[in-house]
């Protein structure tokens, strides 16, 4: 069902959308972590730091995919809001034919470079092999990938964030099943767990593109929907690319961090794998507040409603700040429990340094979660190309961590560079945001 959030109060709109995506993104969480504690339960250390040392390269690609899809539904968004349905329709077909280039294109392209970069990453000669077996199956899954988020994306500029998760629900459930054939039973090893991944998100992506034609009927598209129109294409590129970049710079940064972390060794690697693991699960809340401003700005910022897009930030920065506070306690008192998911209590060692990086992650979740409120609701209301800037600030922070903090400082340093890339990116946002408003008011003036 659609809805629409130019209407109401913002706080209770947020909540009701924030909520359901919420659960979508502990499921697609669910699937990394699925992933990550059989691989560390039946293969081994050495297993499990082959799977994480694929994390930052993985996060460049699919990140890209990602951004990109959300970039596309931007339009989507602001023609729902603005009432505009014939619009809506002729962004969502030209939508769908880009979306299937992208994918055939960076498939064929990742899949070539995919060994090279990691070679280039410095992965360790003990777990490249395994690293290798598991990301290419990944990659060549990108139409999946495309599949999904294209349509969760869609329905979610709606106003519908309930129906992703349902069938990313179903799917986590076959993902788990898979995941115990393929490695247990048919002793696939790495492989097996990227296998399960990518068959999973295929039967989510086709229920939600089934569902999405049956239910919605602003989204019965005709031929002239399905026509290409270079104008609308090039405001879908506008948006979804600069949003696909955005991603992909700051992961720039990730991959140069990974490369320094993989020059201290398997053990380190091991220790972030299954700290990173806790941190992005902890951090969904805040990804959802971030994916429900996009939304909430597009509606708003079609509507030319700038007062209420305002009242949207201030509601959710609340939400920020107090789900903050929580994530830091939850961490403290039960974070080394929670890190057995996936380590087990003998490895000592790398057990106490996935602690000391979860917590010194955690105390900094505030600026993170002004970095995905800021970010994406700069990018709902039309400004995706300067959101990049954003990325660009966290890739230098990361690239200071890698290349000059970790060779001096070693560990510890690692666990800084993630908040430092967040303070780096507010020092940018906060401004930036101000800056929109102040232009987005002239627009609506002039027009």
């Amino acid at each position: 069902m659609e809805k629409d959030m130019t209407k109401g109060s913002p706080m209770r709109l947020i909540l009701g959308f924030a909520v359901p995506l919420l659960f979508g993104l502990l499921f697609q969480q669910f699937y990394s972590m699925v992933d990550t504690i059989i691989v560390g339960h039946y293969l081994g250390v050495d297993a499990l730091a082959a799977v994480g040392a694929t994390g930052s390269v993985n996060f460049l690609i699919i990140g890209f995919c990602m951004g990109v899809c959300n970039g596309f539904a931007i339009p989507i968004a602001q023609e729902f809001g603005a009432g505009h349905e014939d619009n809506l329709r002729r962004f969502v077909g030209n939508c769908v034919r880009l979306s299937a280039v992208f994918a055939v294109v960076m498939t064929i392209l990742v899949v070539l470079l995919c060994r090279p970069i990691l070679q280039l990453m410095r992965t360790p000669e003990n777990i490249i092999d395994g690293s290798y077996s598991y990301i290419i199956i990944i990659f060549i899954g990108i139409p999946v990938t495309f599949l999904y988020n294209m349509t969760a994306a869609i329905i979610r500029s709606l106003g519908d964030s309930k129906t992703p998760v349902i069938f990313l629900m179903m799917s986590a459930v076959m993902n788990i099943f898979l995941d115990l054939l393929c490695i247990i039973v048919l002793h696939m090893g790495v492989s097996g767990a990227a296998v399960a991944t990518v068959v999973s998100q295929a039967v989510a992506g086709m229920s939600c593109l089934i569902y999405m034609k049956k239910k919605y009927a602003i989204l019965k598209l005709d031929k002239n929907d399905w026509r290409w129109d270079h104008g609308y294409a090039l405001k879908l590129c506008n948006m979804g690319i600069p949003m696909g970049l955005q991603y992909s710079i700051t992961a720039i940064g990730s991959v140069v961090l990974q490369s320094a972390v993989n020059g201290i060794g398997s053990d380190a690697v091991a220790a972030v794998t299954a700290g990173s693991k806790l941190s992005m699960l902890m951090a969904c809340p805040i990804d959802a507040m971030g994916s429900t401003m996009a939304t909430y700005g597009g509606q708003n910022m079609g509507a030319g409603d700038l007062e209420r897009v305002g009242k949207g930030l201030k509601s959710c920065t609340i939400l920020g700040l107090l789900y903050s506070f929580l994530a830091m306690a939850v961490v403290f008192v039960a974070g080394r429990h929670l890190l057995m998911l996936f380590l087990d209590a003998g490895e000592e060692a790398i057990l106490g340094n996935a602690v000391y990086y979860i917590r010194r992650n955690v105390i900094f979740y505030f600026p993170l979660a002004m970095v995905n409120i800021v970010r994406f609701l700069i990018q709902g209301m039309g400004f995706s190309r300067l959101a990049v800037f954003a990325g660009a600030f966290e890739m230098l922070a990361r690239g200071l961590a890698g290349f000059v903090l970790v060779p001096l400082f070693g560990f510890p340093a690692v666990c800084f560079a993630n908040p430092l890339a967040w303070i780096f990116a507010d020092l940018f946002l906060v401004p930036a945001y101000f800056f929109v408003r102040k232009k987005a008011e002239g627009m609506m003036r002039t027009t």
